[in-house]
């Protein structure tokens, strides 16, 4: 059966008043992830505290500068410490004036304390002249007599050091006799006269060490 024309003109007016647009949904404005370079939205962020750096990461500028003066510092500190460790001056030695062989026994007895020997007192063994005095490591004799010391004096003070494991040193107030003296720098026995003023003098070399660095110090 023949199907009859349609109306298109009632149709199209239809349509034309209710014409649907093509795409009615809200633009997308959702940026790309490509699109951060093209994003004119600000991205505000919390600020940051300043962190100390940890022990393993480098320092800042300013922890640099304040690890130079801390290093600084400690060099000065080392310096310091050198110099404070290394022995101390020692003050002039003081002497009572010599006027009895008491006084010749008394400005010894300081002089070896000047030196840095400890624990001065007379000795166990009597010399066979003089006085004999020893402390902590020596043993001293004091001859106040008016004539030289002689040889036999130098050795038997040298043979009692020996027995004692201890350094020796004689002082003499009238000298020595010339075979004494070549017999104690033989034997390196430090000898000194013992002035009136009381202040033992150095004669030898043994002396002079003895004098000039202390007990301990002297080459053998």
């Amino acid at each position: 059966m023949p199907t009859a024309p349609r109306d298109t003109t009632t149709a199209d007016a239809s349509t034309a008043g209710h014409a649907t647009p093509a795409n009615t949904s809200a633009p997308d404005t959702t940026p790309s992830p490509d699109a951060s370079a093209d994003d004119t939205t600000p991205h505000l962020r919390p600020p940051t505290a300043p962190r100390e750096p940890g022990p393993c990461e480098p320092a800042t500028a300013g922890a640099s500068a304040a690890a130079g003066e801390a290093a600084g510092d400690a060099a000065s500190a080392d310096t310091w410490a050198a110099v404070t460790d290394a022995a101390p001056a020692r003050p002039p030695f003081r002497s009572v004036t010599i006027r009895t062989a008491l006084d010749a026994v008394t400005a010894t007895a300081l002089y070896l304390r000047w030196l840095g020997y400890r624990g001065v007192r007379r000795a166990d063994q009597r010399p066979p002249s003089g006085i004999g005095l020893a402390a902590r490591g020596v043993v001293a004799q004091v001859d106040p007599a008016v004539r030289p010391a002689g040889l036999r004096d130098v050795e038997c003070l040298w043979l009692t050091a020996m027995t004692e494991s201890a350094d020796c040193l004689y002082v003499s107030l009238a000298g020595y006799a010339d075979d004494a003296r070549a017999r104690a720098d033989a034997l390196g026995v430090p000898l000194f006269v013992l002035d009136l003023t009381g202040t033992p003098r150095p004669v030898n070399d043994p002396a002079e060490t003895l004098a000039a660095t202390g007990p301990g110090k002297r080459s053998p």
